[in-house]
């Protein structure tokens, strides 16, 4: 079995799980997938069902009340229970369940902007082992970041999470992941109608901390909670991940109908510089996109947007992270820093092929 390279922070909704759903078979076993829950997700358990296989997700069901409905072992799926360091200990319990039901163990999600660390961090922790029955090597930590969307976010969380990564080392974790979001939570400000280039300051924030050789998550292409896409901003819109930025596309005028417009945006995107390589074969959501580029289908909905652009984040991230074809796993580039001190990443990384 491949060792998994990447866990990303993704919402349960129809977007994030359809490019989940595209992912191919070989690259599945790679990928964690954290899914947030929450009341609004409904039938999850079915959709989970439809994976691909090897891909088994860590869910987190803090944000549902107790009872049967978070209580994965009744969920028929296998599944990584998220365990939060303040959970009760009715859930805890039910976790453990999960874990004996499931045998893959459980994701501890650390958020060091909530949390206490140090040594409220270890009574808090050696309560979660005692609760659920686990050990510390059954168990995967996930240093949960949060938000870290410009220079000076980077300089708070930077020392913060180091001095989180230095008391994990007192507890012999099966691996350790640091994850943040990047993208902004608002785009309504940025220009339509043309690219707009945003930096991608989680994963800068990850070279930074090569040193420490800890996992890499991030929050795919949508904002860290409480963040989110602005309510009622519709405009055909794909948020195209690149080497250490994102490429904006919101596009408002060019036309008369939805489906030309996207085509013009799409046709715009794959004449571009950071149009990968491979093209359609890149990813699932690359292959859309051409499609719609050369007005083989219609438009889509926002949830199409986000799905395709998903899709190609998660091939563009593993391509980041993994060797040329064996799937085996690099360490951390060797980070570099620019004119302005801020570590910028290598170019290059092995293309992957999406279904």
């Amino acid at each position: 079995m491949a060792e998994p390279v990447y866990r990303p922070i993704l919402t349960s909704r129809r977007g994030e799980l359809e490019a989940l759903g595209h992912l191919d078979s070989a690259h599945a076993p790679l990928v964690v997938p954290v899914l947030d829950v929450s009341p609004a997700d409904t039938g999850l358990p079915q959709v989970l069902r439809r994976l691909p296989a090897g891909l088994v997700p860590a869910v987190d069901v803090c944000a549902l009340p107790d009872g049967p409905g978070g209580e994965l072992a009744r969920w028929g799926v296998p599944v990584q229970p998220v365990i939060g360091l303040t959970c009760g200990d009715g859930r805890l319990a039910a976790h453990g369940a999960a874990c004996r039901a499931y045998a893959r163990g459980a994701v501890v999600r650390l958020r060091p902007g909530r949390d206490r660390t140090g040594p409220d961090a270890t009574t808090a922790v050696e309560r979660v082992w005692r609760r659920t029955g686990l050990v510390p090597e059954q168990c995967d930590l996930l240093v949960d970041a949060a938000d870290v969307c410009c220079p000076a976010d980077l300089r708070v969380a930077e020392p913060r999470v180091r001095r989180v990564v230095d008391w994990a080392r007192r507890h012999a974790w099966r691996t350790v992941t640091v994850a943040a979001g990047g993208m902004p939570p608002s785009l309504s400000r940025l220009p339509t109608d043309e690219p707009v280039r945003v930096d991608r300051w989680d994963w800068l924030f990850w070279l930074r901390l090569a040193d420490l050789g800890v996992g890499y998550g991030d929050y795919g292409v949508s904002p860290a909670p409480p963040g989110g896409v602005e309510p009622g901003d519709r405009l055909p819109t794909v948020r195209y991940t690149a080497e250490d930025g994102w490429w904006i596309y919101r596009w408002s005028r060019r036309g008369g109908r939805g489906d030309e417009r996207f085509a013009d945006l799409c046709r715009t995107l794959v004449t571009a510089g950071h149009w990968p390589p491979a093209g359609a074969g890149f990813s699932w959501g690359d292959h859309e996109l051409l499609r719609r580029a050369r007005r083989v289908t219609g438009a889509g909905s926002p949830a199409n947007w986000t799905a395709w652009s998903t899709s190609h984040h998660l091939a563009h991230v593993l391509a980041a992270l993994t060797g040329p074809a064996d799937g085996h796993r690099r360490g951390p580039p060797a980070p570099a820093e620019d004119r302005t001190g801020f570590i910028r990443p290598h170019r290059g990384g092995a293309h992957r092929r999406g279904r």
